[in-house]
Protein backbone atom coordinates (compact mmCIF):
# COMPACT_ATOMS: atom_id res chain seq x y z
CA UNK A 1 0.00 0.00 0.00
CA UNK A 2 0.92 3.55 -0.41
CA UNK A 3 3.51 4.76 2.32
CA UNK A 4 2.90 8.72 1.71
CA UNK A 5 -0.36 10.68 -0.05
CA UNK A 6 -1.74 14.29 -0.21
CA UNK A 7 -4.98 15.32 -0.08
CA UNK A 8 -5.63 18.53 -1.89
CA UNK A 9 -9.31 19.28 -0.65
CA UNK A 10 -10.39 23.13 0.14
CA UNK A 11 -13.53 21.49 2.18
CA UNK A 12 -11.97 21.19 5.48
CA UNK A 13 -14.50 18.72 6.44
CA UNK A 14 -14.08 16.16 3.70
CA UNK A 15 -10.10 16.73 3.65
CA UNK A 16 -10.26 15.65 7.45
CA UNK A 17 -12.45 12.67 6.35
CA UNK A 18 -10.23 11.55 3.56
CA UNK A 19 -7.45 11.76 5.77
CA UNK A 20 -8.62 10.25 8.49
CA UNK A 21 -9.98 7.35 6.81
CA UNK A 22 -6.90 6.52 4.79
CA UNK A 23 -4.85 6.52 8.10
CA UNK A 24 -7.22 3.74 9.89
CA UNK A 25 -8.46 1.49 6.98
CA UNK A 26 -5.33 1.96 5.11
CA UNK A 27 -2.72 2.21 7.87
CA UNK A 28 -1.07 4.74 5.75
CA UNK A 29 1.78 6.42 7.61
CA UNK A 30 2.01 9.90 5.48
CA UNK A 31 -0.69 11.63 5.02
CA UNK A 32 -0.57 15.37 4.46
CA UNK A 33 -3.69 17.50 3.90
CA UNK A 34 -3.79 21.06 1.56
CA UNK A 35 -6.94 23.05 1.86
CA UNK A 36 -5.15 25.10 -1.42
CA UNK A 37 -3.84 24.20 -4.61
CA UNK A 38 -0.85 26.28 -3.85
CA UNK A 39 0.10 24.97 -0.88
CA UNK A 40 -0.41 21.38 -2.09
CA UNK A 41 2.18 22.20 -4.62
CA UNK A 42 4.30 23.46 -2.24
CA UNK A 43 4.71 20.31 -0.65
CA UNK A 44 4.80 18.47 -3.48
CA UNK A 45 8.45 20.84 -4.28
CA UNK A 46 9.42 20.00 -0.97
CA UNK A 47 8.87 16.15 -0.91
CA UNK A 48 10.86 16.24 -3.99
CA UNK A 49 13.41 18.33 -2.81
CA UNK A 50 13.65 15.99 0.30
CA UNK A 51 13.76 12.82 -1.91
CA UNK A 52 10.81 11.46 -0.25
CA UNK A 53 8.14 12.20 -2.95
CA UNK A 54 4.81 11.73 -2.56
CA UNK A 55 3.42 8.17 -4.16
CA UNK A 56 -0.39 9.32 -5.06
CA UNK A 57 -2.43 13.24 -5.20
CA UNK A 58 -5.83 13.35 -4.18
CA UNK A 59 -7.31 16.22 -5.51
CA UNK A 60 -10.91 17.88 -6.27
CA UNK A 61 -11.29 19.58 -9.26
CA UNK A 62 -12.29 23.26 -8.03
CA UNK A 63 -11.36 25.13 -5.42
CA UNK A 64 -13.33 27.82 -4.27
CA UNK A 65 -12.06 31.53 -4.30
CA UNK A 66 -11.56 33.61 -1.06
CA UNK A 67 -9.27 36.58 0.20
CA UNK A 68 -6.19 34.15 -0.92
CA UNK A 69 -4.96 34.56 -4.75
CA UNK A 70 -3.67 31.90 -5.90
CA UNK A 71 -1.69 30.75 -8.63
CA UNK A 72 -3.35 27.32 -9.19
CA UNK A 73 -6.63 27.87 -9.38
CA UNK A 74 -8.36 24.54 -10.10
CA UNK A 75 -7.09 20.64 -9.94
CA UNK A 76 -6.14 19.90 -13.48
CA UNK A 77 -3.79 23.00 -13.04
CA UNK A 78 -2.24 20.99 -9.86
CA UNK A 79 -2.47 17.69 -11.74
CA UNK A 80 -0.14 18.96 -14.59
CA UNK A 81 2.03 21.06 -12.35
CA UNK A 82 2.91 17.95 -9.71
CA UNK A 83 3.71 15.53 -12.83
CA UNK A 84 6.20 18.33 -13.73
CA UNK A 85 7.76 17.48 -10.52
CA UNK A 86 6.70 13.84 -9.81
CA UNK A 87 6.48 12.24 -13.17
CA UNK A 88 5.54 9.04 -11.79
CA UNK A 89 3.13 9.90 -8.92
CA UNK A 90 -0.44 8.48 -9.51
CA UNK A 91 -3.68 10.57 -9.36
CA UNK A 92 -6.92 9.97 -7.71
CA UNK A 93 -9.56 12.59 -8.39
CA UNK A 94 -12.44 13.26 -5.56
CA UNK A 95 -15.14 15.45 -6.78
CA UNK A 96 -18.85 16.06 -7.11
CA UNK A 97 -18.48 15.91 -10.89
CA UNK A 98 -20.37 13.27 -12.62
CA UNK A 99 -20.73 14.39 -16.65
CA UNK A 100 -18.97 11.48 -18.69
CA UNK A 101 -17.32 13.46 -20.94
CA UNK A 102 -15.75 15.54 -18.82
CA UNK A 103 -15.11 12.36 -16.37
CA UNK A 104 -13.79 10.36 -20.11
CA UNK A 105 -11.25 13.56 -20.76
CA UNK A 106 -9.46 13.33 -17.19
CA UNK A 107 -8.65 9.84 -18.19
CA UNK A 108 -7.78 11.00 -21.26
CA UNK A 109 -5.86 14.07 -21.29
CA UNK A 110 -5.05 13.80 -17.77
CA UNK A 111 -4.11 10.54 -17.30
CA UNK A 112 -5.31 10.19 -14.30
CA UNK A 113 -5.75 6.72 -11.83
CA UNK A 114 -8.84 6.85 -10.54
CA UNK A 115 -11.87 8.66 -10.26
CA UNK A 116 -14.32 8.91 -7.40
CA UNK A 117 -17.87 11.05 -7.36
CA UNK A 118 -18.71 12.62 -4.54
CA UNK A 119 -22.13 10.96 -2.13
CA UNK A 120 -22.83 9.07 0.45
CA UNK A 121 -20.62 6.51 -0.26
CA UNK A 122 -17.03 8.31 -1.61
CA UNK A 123 -15.23 7.62 1.35
CA UNK A 124 -16.24 3.90 1.43
CA UNK A 125 -15.02 3.01 -1.72
CA UNK A 126 -11.73 5.26 -0.91
CA UNK A 127 -10.32 2.13 0.30
CA UNK A 128 -11.24 0.54 -2.74
CA UNK A 129 -10.28 2.66 -5.14
CA UNK A 130 -6.52 3.30 -3.07
CA UNK A 131 -5.71 -0.91 -3.00
CA UNK A 132 -6.51 -0.72 -6.72
CA UNK A 133 -4.65 2.05 -8.20
CA UNK A 134 -1.55 0.68 -5.76
CA UNK A 135 -2.29 -3.02 -7.94
CA UNK A 136 -1.78 -0.75 -11.45
CA UNK A 137 -5.85 -1.08 -12.11
CA UNK A 138 -7.40 2.50 -13.00
CA UNK A 139 -10.64 2.61 -10.59
CA UNK A 140 -14.09 5.23 -11.42
CA UNK A 141 -17.01 4.65 -8.98
CA UNK A 142 -19.59 2.03 -9.79
CA UNK A 143 -22.38 4.38 -10.70
CA UNK A 144 -20.08 5.64 -13.22
CA UNK A 145 -18.98 2.40 -14.88
CA UNK A 146 -21.56 2.15 -17.26
CA UNK A 147 -22.09 4.95 -18.74
CA UNK A 148 -18.43 5.73 -19.31
CA UNK A 149 -18.31 2.29 -21.57
CA UNK A 150 -20.98 3.84 -23.31
CA UNK A 151 -19.86 4.30 -26.86
CA UNK A 152 -22.30 7.08 -27.48
CA UNK A 153 -20.47 9.62 -25.45
CA UNK A 154 -19.20 11.55 -27.94
CA UNK A 155 -15.11 12.78 -28.17
CA UNK A 156 -13.40 15.33 -29.64
CA UNK A 157 -10.80 14.73 -32.37
CA UNK A 158 -7.54 16.84 -32.04
CA UNK A 159 -9.06 18.84 -34.86
CA UNK A 160 -12.36 19.68 -33.23
CA UNK A 161 -10.28 20.99 -29.73
CA UNK A 162 -7.83 23.22 -32.27
CA UNK A 163 -10.64 24.53 -33.71
CA UNK A 164 -12.46 25.68 -30.85
CA UNK A 165 -9.96 26.89 -29.28
CA UNK A 166 -9.15 29.36 -32.03
CA UNK A 167 -13.00 30.28 -31.77
CA UNK A 168 -12.52 30.53 -28.15
CA UNK A 169 -9.96 33.02 -28.64
CA UNK A 170 -11.90 34.83 -30.72
CA UNK A 171 -10.96 34.44 -34.22
CA UNK A 172 -13.47 34.22 -37.02
CA UNK A 173 -13.85 30.64 -38.92
CA UNK A 174 -12.25 33.07 -41.68
CA UNK A 175 -9.09 33.64 -40.31
CA UNK A 176 -9.33 30.42 -38.57
CA UNK A 177 -9.08 28.76 -42.37
CA UNK A 178 -6.17 30.97 -42.76
CA UNK A 179 -4.37 30.00 -40.10
CA UNK A 180 -5.08 26.61 -41.10
CA UNK A 181 -3.90 26.72 -44.48
CA UNK A 182 -0.87 28.37 -43.15
CA UNK A 183 -0.13 25.56 -40.60
CA UNK A 184 -0.24 22.58 -43.05
CA UNK A 185 -3.93 21.84 -40.97
CA UNK A 186 -6.56 19.62 -42.64
CA UNK A 187 -9.09 20.43 -43.94
CA UNK A 188 -8.66 24.19 -44.00
CA UNK A 189 -11.20 25.11 -46.64
CA UNK A 190 -13.53 27.42 -44.87
CA UNK A 191 -17.03 25.23 -45.92
CA UNK A 192 -14.92 22.21 -44.19
CA UNK A 193 -14.83 24.38 -41.10
CA UNK A 194 -18.15 25.62 -40.80
CA UNK A 195 -19.41 21.94 -41.81
CA UNK A 196 -17.31 20.67 -38.40
CA UNK A 197 -18.53 23.22 -36.72
CA UNK A 198 -22.13 22.82 -37.12
CA UNK A 199 -21.62 18.70 -36.37
CA UNK A 200 -20.29 19.29 -33.36
CA UNK A 201 -23.02 21.74 -32.40
CA UNK A 202 -25.71 19.19 -33.32
CA UNK A 203 -23.72 16.61 -30.76
CA UNK A 204 -23.76 19.11 -27.74
CA UNK A 205 -27.24 20.17 -28.82
CA UNK A 206 -25.33 24.22 -28.90
CA UNK A 207 -27.95 26.95 -30.62
CA UNK A 208 -24.68 28.93 -31.72
CA UNK A 209 -20.81 29.19 -31.28
CA UNK A 210 -20.61 30.81 -28.62
CA UNK A 211 -22.81 28.61 -26.08
CA UNK A 212 -20.70 25.33 -27.57
CA UNK A 213 -17.50 27.53 -26.87
CA UNK A 214 -19.22 27.83 -23.02
CA UNK A 215 -20.34 23.91 -23.10
CA UNK A 216 -17.08 22.60 -23.85
CA UNK A 217 -15.53 24.94 -21.36
CA UNK A 218 -17.46 23.75 -18.93
CA UNK A 219 -16.70 20.05 -19.57
CA UNK A 220 -12.99 20.89 -19.80
CA UNK A 221 -12.81 20.12 -23.26
CA UNK A 222 -10.79 22.77 -24.14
Amino acid sequence: MFKKVLVAEDLGSTNYGIANNLKEKLDIPDVQQALYCDDAFIKVRKAKKDNLPFEILITDLSFTKDYREQNIKKGEELIVKTREVIPNIKVLVFSIENRPSKIKSLFKNYAINGYICKGRNSLKELEQAMRQIHSGVNYVSKNLERTLKSSTIFELKEFDTILLQRLSEGLSQEQISIQFKTEGISPCSLSSIEKRLNSIKLEFRAGNTIQLISIVKDLGLI
